[in-house]
This record gives C-alpha cells, sequence and structure tokens, in this order.
C-alpha cells in the first residue's frame, strides 16, 4: 500500500496532514502515537472506508478510490478497536462472515469455507467458543473472535486498531506469536495500530511515530523509540534499554512525582 501526500479532515477540522510513507509488501508496521493523533483515522483510509481530502491511497498500485468493497476485502481485513453488537450470533457465524468477500451475491457458505473459519478459530484459540453467543463474551475473548473473523478473510494485508487492548497477558503473547507466525509463514502484511510501545518493538520491523495527525518519526524500533522521541510525542521521560532476549528497544517510564514504593501503610 502506498500512501502519498494525504490530508484528511472531518467537516472544517484538519486531523491528518500530509502523510508519505509505503506499507512494504511482507512487513508488519506499527502505528504509534498518543490519543487523537490519527490513528484510527489512518486505518479507516487504508480501509477505503473515508478518502483523502488530499492525495491519494493505492492498493497494489490502484487508487483504492476506484475499487469496490468487495474488492478492497479480498485484499483487506480489519479488526476495528471497537466492534457494534451482533446480537443472535453464535461465534461461528461471526467467523463465517469473513468468508463474505468470497461468496457470490446470493451464495452460501461452502464446506471449503466452513473450514477455513474453523482454522480462524483454532489458530486464535477459540475453538471452544463456535456455538456461543458472541455477546456473552468477555471483551478479551470477543476480540480474538474479531480477529479470527479477520483472518477468515484471507487476508494479503490485515489492518490492526488496537487489538490487545482488551487481552490480559497472556492472550497479548500468544497474539503477538500469531501475528509473527501469520507474517513469517502465510506472508500476511501486517499493519498494526497500538499502545503497547513494548509490544510493537518486538513484533514490528518499522514503527511509525504519529504526532497531531503528522509523522514524527518513521524508522525501524531502534531509530523511532528514543527518549527524545518518546518525550517529545509523549511528554514523558523514560529510559530506553535493550531487551534481553531479542536486542530490540525496551522503554521503562521513570515516576517523576517521587517514588511511590512502600506507600500505603501497614497491614
Amino acid at each position: 500500500m502506498s500512501v502519498e501526500g494525504v490530508s484528511f479532515r472531518y467537516g472544517e477540522r484538519w486531523v491528518l496532514h500530509d502523510l508519505d510513507f509505503k506499507v512494504r509488501q511482507g512487513e508488519i508496521l506499527g502505528i504509534l502515537g498518543p490519543n487523537a493523533c490519527g490513528k484510527t483515522t489512518l486505518v479507516r483510509l487504508l480501509d477505503g472506508i473515508v478518502h483523502p481530502a488530499r492525495g491519494r491511497i493505492s492498493l497494489e498500485g490502484k487508487d483504492i478510490r476506484t475499487l469496490k468493497r468487495r474488492e478492497i476485502a479480498r485484499h483487506v481485513a480489519v479488526v476495528p478497536q471497537e466492534t457494534p453488537m451482533l446480537y443472535g450470533f453464535s461465534v461461528m457465524e461471526v467467523v463465517l462472515m469473513g468468508r463474505n468477500p468470497h461468496l457470490s451475491p446470493l451464495g452460501f457458505e461452502k464446506k471449503e469455507d466452513v473450514g477455513i473459519a474453523l482454522r480462524s478459530l483454532e489458530r486464535t484459540s477459540c475453538s471452544g467458543l463456535s456455538e456461543r453467543d458472541v455477546n456473552e463474551l468477555s471483551g478479551g475473548e470477543r476480540q480474538r473472535v474479531f480477529i479470527a473473523r479477520a483472518l477468515a478473510q484471507e487476508p494479503k494485508v490485515l489492518l490492526l486498531d488496537e487489538p490487545t487492548v482488551h487481552l490480559d497477558l497472556r492472550h497479548q503473547m500468544e497474539f503477538l506469536d500469531l501475528l509473527v507466525t501469520l507474517n513469517r509463514e502465510d506472508g500476511i502484511t501486517v499493519v498494526w495500530v497500538s499502545h503497547e510501545l513494548n509490544l510493537a518493538a518486538l513484533a514490528c520491523q518499522r514503527l511509525l511515530l504519529m504526532k497531531g495527525g503528522r509523522i514524527h518519526a518513521l524508522g525501524s524500533p531502534a531509530d523511532v523509540l528514543t527518549a527524545a522521541n518518546i518525550l517529545e510525542v509523549y511528554g514523558r521521560r523514560v529510559v530506553v534499554d535493550t531487551n534481553p532476549q531479542n536486542g530490540a528497544p525496551r522503554i521503562t517510564p521513570l515516576i517523576e512525582a517521587g517514588d511511590h514504593r512502600g506507600r500505603g501503610g501497614r497491614s
């Protein structure tokens, strides 16, 4: 995907300004930045839900504005930050919705489609949930189901908007393992919007750091996640050292209001 001189506004309010970057085939690109910097709007642009006020977004060389929704959905799958309630649908039915772009307009799922849905549930550790009502699940379970639905689309590009926000530590790391496996073994290109700087540093080949709707830094995790960049974008001092497992940068926020250890009274 290619983003060329893209700006976007809601009414008279400009939220993105002159974005220029490429999503390389087969990479995991992390999109970072504070709240309200334009990350979710960027995901909507990459999915063709909204279009730039200026500039152009291309998918495999084609202007995304010229593509129909079904064609985009055969290439790009999205796991949004929030998903509306789906009343009366089982988990299996929700995951099978991911097959819709591959069906004829009045077609029904075939045995192959069901098999793809089952494999998607298995890969996201959701097999045991297939008959449950999706609205009876915990936030973390629901998020894994919607990741499974995205995988059932068999996309070339996976757009993830804060997919770990409802996941505990175990499921965060399982998600990270899944993401790396999909990228390395299936060749899926991933654009991952995240507030989890350390998780993004572990998984992403490149990071794009946003501030005020603009690109503040773009490059390798080591180039982007510097103490100076984090102070300028997030307004917090941090220590950046090296993860001993794989050499990725590791961020530790500094407590600036005094040392809180030991407070809270005695038991």
